[in-house]
């Protein structure tokens, strides 16, 4: 591993704290881009940071230099914001003609947009997964509860659907129940796709969450995440399982969120699609 240290671009969640953690822990000094509005002030706090709006891409780039990062990791859900609320500085202006229609397409358009001109920048983006190390399920149950045939139709099911949505740039994420789609994953991200599942599940056997990488998805930045969170939105969902892409999902605190889903006789599913 560069012994440079090692820039971390921060959106939501506690994974960017992780990836600082785990940096550290191998001995590599970090500087954390906090993206103002995302990312959460506790989980960045320990670590030397600086808070930026989204679109003050020359002064990012700036900080980066200035702290000697060449390599970065993109970490954390952020929403893209509406192109008529930016207030991009002079940098963020250049930035946004080089992306050009990219900036209007979906957010694999855009990322992969992003990721390339900051390789033409000079800067080389990882996976988050390559930091952390041991953080990708693998294929197979993970937990003492099992799918049963009911759940492994609906999971199949959601793996054929994933593939429909994530192929449009939709969503990452489904829930389905006997066959029936309850919802899919949009710009709200799946913790709140999944609080309205329970207004719409039938009665019966209950539902699956499955969660895959869409086809051809950039991974260095934007790969399935779930952890003990999902699994307390899935037990309140009334879900009995979740299904996720070997392979490409990170695990978030993976042995904490077993030791979740064991206590709540919830399924983890590696799959393969």
């Amino acid at each position: 591993m560069s012994a440079a240290p090692l820039g971390i671009i921060a959106g939501g969640g506690k994974l960017p704290g992780d990836v600082a953690a785990a940096a550290q822990a191998a001995g590599r000094e970090v500087f954390i881009v906090a993206l103002e509005g995302f990312a959460e002030p506790d989980v960045v706090a320990p670590y030397p940071h600086q808070s930026f709006r989204m679109d003050a891409v020359g002064a990012i780039r700036q900080a980066l230099q200035a702290h000697g990062c060449a390599e970065l990791v993109i970490i954390g859900p952020v929403k893209r914001p509406s192109i008529f609320s930016l207030r991009p500085d002079a940098e963020g202006l250049k930035m946004l003609a080089r992306i050009g229609r990219a900036a209007f397409a979906g957010d694999d358009g855009l990322l992969g947009a992003v990721l390339r001109v900051l390789g033409e920048d000079g800067f080389h983006v990882i996976g988050a997964h390559e930091i952390l190390g041991g953080a990708l399920g693998k294929s197979g149950l993970l937990t003492i509860a099992a799918p049963d045939e009911t759940a492994l139709a609906d999971i199949s099911r959601g793996v054929a659907v994933l593939k429909i949505i994530g192929a449009a740039d939709i969503g990452q994420a489904c829930v389905v129940q006997q066959g029936i789609v309850l919802a899919v994953e949009t710009v709200e991200g799946t913790d709140a796709m999944l609080s309205r599942v329970a207004a719409v599940a039938r009665p019966g056997p209950a539902g699956v969450l499955v969660k895959l990488a869409k086809p051809g998805q950039e991974r260095r930045a934007d790969l399935p995440t779930i952890g003990v969170e999902t699994i307390r939105h899935v037990r309140n969902a009334g879900l009995r399982g979740v299904a996720f892409e070997a392979g490409g999902t990170i695990l978030a605190n993976g042995s904490l969120m077993i030791e979740a889903a064991n206590a709540e006789g919830v399924f983890l599913l590696g799959v393969e699609p």
